[in-house]
């Protein structure tokens, strides 16, 4: 008798871990991970601007300039003017696209008048975006991003070891970005931190070589 009953609350304890297994996994399978897309793609393509247009400024200046100052300089303009632009361009961006939805919901509450429309509109009303709090989001990103290789190089006086290590650290950097962005949004981690890898060095090569090239001719 005390056997069927141990039986019995084995089964009905394996049952209620089965049942709590499958709730977390349809969960997890209705999650619809699209809904990171807008702060997904202001926060990883900020700091990956500011990475990549910082230290290709670097390496520009580092092509025709072996002072470690002058590679300092140009990178702080870089992150300062870059991220006073990513929060302006945002701040505009996302402001005309809230006076858009609110004129939206005013044409809809005329046209509709009623009092479930009216529930919904101030729904729809939380569920806008802020422009002040994307500005700020895009500005700290691209900040974060551009500080990665200020600090490769501020503490390394020779030359060649210093743009060594910046192309290292931005690097690693890329790959970090392209992993992060493809973990959050369940993409493809390998092929995302590849693609986001091999621009990175196109637009340092590219940045490199012609700057060296106009600094050559002597113009």
């Amino acid at each position: 008798m005390a056997f069927n009953q141990t039986l019995g609350v084995d089964a009905k304890f394996a049952v209620s871990v089965h049942n709590a297994e499958k709730q977390t996994s349809v969960e997890e399978t209705d999650f619809d991970y699209s809904k990171r897309s807008q702060w997904l793609r202001a926060a990883v393509l900020g700091a990956n601007d500011g990475l990549l247009s910082t230290a290709s400024l670097m390496m520009g200046v580092g092509a025709v300039k072996q002072d470690v100052r002058a590679m300092i300089l140009t990178g702080f303009a870089g992150l300062v003017a870059g991220a006073c632009s990513m929060a302006i361009g945002e701040f505009v961006s996302v402001y005309s696209q809230l006076d858009i939805d609110v004129a939206q919901m005013k044409r809809d509450k005329r046209r509709v008048g009623d009092e479930s429309h009216e529930k919904l509109d101030e729904e729809k009303k939380e569920s806008l975006s802020s422009p002040v709090r994307a500005a700020a989001a895009s500005g700290l990103a691209f900040s974060c991003g551009a500080i990665v290789p200020l600090l490769a190089a501020a503490f390394i006086k020779e030359y060649k070891v210093r743009l060594g290590v910046v192309v290292a650290v931005v690097t690693l950097a890329l790959v970090a970005f392209g992993w992060l962005g493809a973990a959050l949004g369940r993409a493809p981690a390998a092929r995302s931190a590849v693609r986001v890898l091999v621009g990175g060095w196109l637009a340092m090569a590219i940045t490199f070589g012609l700057i060296k090239l106009i600094g050559s001719s002597g113009l």
